[in-house]
């Protein structure tokens, strides 16, 4: 938090305050929806195996010391996603969660090292599901949080406008001028042929940049910014290279079916069409953990229990949307830590 009185202080609290009343009534209204439409709440592990298996995500790590003192390197969970797809192998068919997440590493005005994820999943459907799921969720989050335009830093959205679909694709030529998928062959970046276009669009690479680094820097320096102005945008097929747990575009080598959710410039969401192929996954889990180990020196265990129930998933479509940020653009709030009831203390 920036320097000042602490959060407990009566100053601070009622600056906050309003914030907070509003983050109490757009989760009851959420939980409202999501228990009118069928779907059971479920409350996961904080404590996992594995925290998760891409590249620049960084865990909390600690030990579980049994009776025998015996101790066994565990991890706060990053995403209840491993464990609720688990739970869709047992047989749920629609679940929600807003779970306690816990993220090393970052900090800032919409980054906390502890927050509300809020996922749900649908056994069976479409991830364009997801999309009007999540149409209808902006509305009704707006309506509890006082019926207002969404915003953040200048930027606006209107949460009842439908939310513009657009490809990965189209955005980089429209925003950057660069023709993504001449740089995806055979569902692996072309790293020179991605770097090429940067430089021509006046992007500034280094030597070892890779071709999601290159991905990356496009995306948050010329497209991000104008996602979800005026209203909220749905960035669908991401590049096969990024599809982290999502399952390639039914027909391509080039894209998967996943997709983000933007307002006023700013990610809310992350969604996945499943993938259910063990052995592709496990590819993917091994190829991010080479990348991070060459980046980080670190790499973090494969849950094999996930794994193993992975093949036993019905087709499924999930997301992740995160709640706080939700908030702040409903409110108006400029921090994330206006928006959490007990921030996580600055070290000192």
């Amino acid at each position: 938090m920036p320097a000042g009185p602490p959060f407990w202080s009566a100053e601070s609290h009622a600056a906050r305050r309003p914030y907070l009343a509003a983050r109490a009534r757009i989760v009851s209204a959420l939980r409202a929806w999501f228990a009118a439409r069928g779907f059971v709440e479920v409350e996961t592990a904080a404590l996992q195996v594995s925290p998760g298996n891409e590249t620049h995500l960084h865990a909390f790590e600690t030990g579980l010391i049994g009776p025998d003192q015996t101790r066994r390197t565990l991890f706060l969970c990053t995403s209840p996603e491993f464990a609720c797809k688990k739970l869709m192998a047992a047989g749920e068919t629609r679940l929600v969660e807003f779970a306690r997440v816990f993220r090393n590493r970052e900090r800032g005005v919409l980054h906390h090292p502890e927050f509300t994820m809020l996922e749900w999943y649908r056994a069976e459907a479409s991830y364009e599901e997801l999309m009007e799921d999540c149409a209808a969720l902006l509305q009704e989050a707006a309506r509890a949080g006082g019926g207002g335009l969404l915003q953040h830093r200048g930027r606006t959205a209107d949460p009842f406008r439908p939310p513009e679909r657009l490809t990965v694709s189209t955005a980089f030529m429209r925003y950057a001028g660069i023709d993504l998928l001449r740089t995806v062959v055979e569902g692996r970046g072309d790293r020179d042929a991605l770097a090429a276009e940067a430089k021509t669009a006046g992007v500034a690479i280094a030597d070892n940049d890779t071709w999601g680094d290159i991905f990356s820097r496009i995306l948050v320096e010329r497209v991000d910014p104008h996602l979800g102005i005026g209203r909220a945008t749905i960035l669908t097929e991401y590049p096969l290279p990024l599809a982290a747990l999502a399952r390639a575009k039914l027909g391509s080598d080039q894209v998967a079916e996943r997709f983000e959710l933007y307002a006023c410039g700013v990610e809310l969401a992350n969604a996945f069409a499943e993938l259910t192929d063990a052995a592709e996954q496990r590819a993917r889990f091994a190829d991010a953990m080479t990348e991070k180990d060459r980046i980080y020196a670190e790499r973090y265990p494969i849950d094999e229990d996930f794994l193993a129930a992975l093949s036993h998933m019905p087709p499924t479509s999930g997301i992740a949307l995160g709640l706080d940020r939700l908030v702040m653009l409903v409110t108006g709030a400029e921090r994330i830590d206006q928006v959490i009831w007990v921030p996580v203390v600055e070290p000192e």
